[in-house]
């Protein structure tokens, strides 16, 4: 009976004053990580994965091992976000897979039944609904990822084919990233200026006028320089275009364009002369 009542009252003095590294399976600490979502004024990053041990203060993130007598490691908000939540490449290639979709559902090539609606830093864009069409947009902008964090991509176009296979308009996004860029990321402007580029996108004139009929698409891009065959798996996923170029200069008709350092990004359209359409 002693031993029983001792036991007891262990238990009970533990529940009362847990110790620091206990860990409940009411505890919310006790899953393998917690998703923290970072909303409208906290940055264009949709989540961030926090491990165990993190605690949040003033602004900081002090990321604490399990373990006693250590120091915690501090890190500034930035310095976390953008080394756990990607470079500034990957807000681009996010919000390239968001304006490729827009092209195209605005350029009616599918029936608007292969979208639906969703949101994009609180503005409602476009997402394919059909597997095979979502997964060749993502496909392809994350292909891009490495390479735009290297500063090699220039360009990625959308381009339109009539049934003769020839070019009848390119949307082109010309990106620019500023690799030296050493000051802190407001990432408030750059969520600001995104978010102004997509709303852009439905109002423009240029996206609202109609194709012919049996019309085709692709996304091309433009490197700076060309990646190396063999160099990594991403570089062979990339083949030379063979896209037919029109005999004249084309038209360039200016739809938008953004600069929020470290970021510049211009969308305009291509299109062939009049001279040339009417061959």
């Amino acid at each position: 009976v002693k031993d029983s009542r001792e036991s007891y009252n262990r238990r009970k003095k533990e529940e009362e004053n847990p110790t620091r590294n206990s860990v409940t399976k009411t505890d919310p600490r006790s899953v393998d990580a917690i998703i923290i979502e970072f909303g409208s004024g906290k940055g264009v990053f949709p989540s961030i994965e926090v491990f165990l041990g993190t605690e949040f203060e003033c602004g900081e993130i002090k990321l604490m091992e399990r373990r006693q007598n250590q120091t915690p490691e501090v890190w500034s908000y930035y310095d976390y976000v953008w080394k756990f939540a990607g470079q500034i490449a990957r807000v681009l290639v996010e919000f390239l897979e968001v304006a490729i979709t827009a092209v195209v559902f605005l350029k009616g090539v599918y029936p608007s039944g292969a979208f639906e609606r969703r949101r994009y830093m609180n503005v409602v864009v476009q997402r394919a609904r059909h597997p095979q069409l979502r997964y060749y947009i993502q496909a392809t902008v994350s292909g891009l990822l490495p390479f735009i964090q290297k500063g090699m991509v220039e360009r990625v176009a959308v381009i339109f084919f009539n049934a003769d296979n020839v070019p009848l308009e390119k949307f082109v996004f010309k990106l620019a990233m500023n690799q030296s860029y050493g000051s802190e990321v407001e990432d408030v402007d750059l969520e600001f200026s995104l978010r102004s580029f997509v709303i852009k996108l439905s109002n423009s004139e240029s996206l609202s006028k109609g194709l012919p009929p049996d019309c085709r698409w692709e996304i091309t891009s433009y490197f700076r320089s060309l990646p190396e065959t063999g160099a990594s798996k991403e570089a062979n996923l990339w083949i030379p275009t063979d896209t037919k170029q029109w005999q004249q200069p084309p038209l360039i008709t200016p739809i938008k364009s953004m600069s929020s350092e470290p970021l510049c990004l211009q969308l305009y359209l291509e299109h062939p002369s009049l001279s040339e359409s009417l061959l």
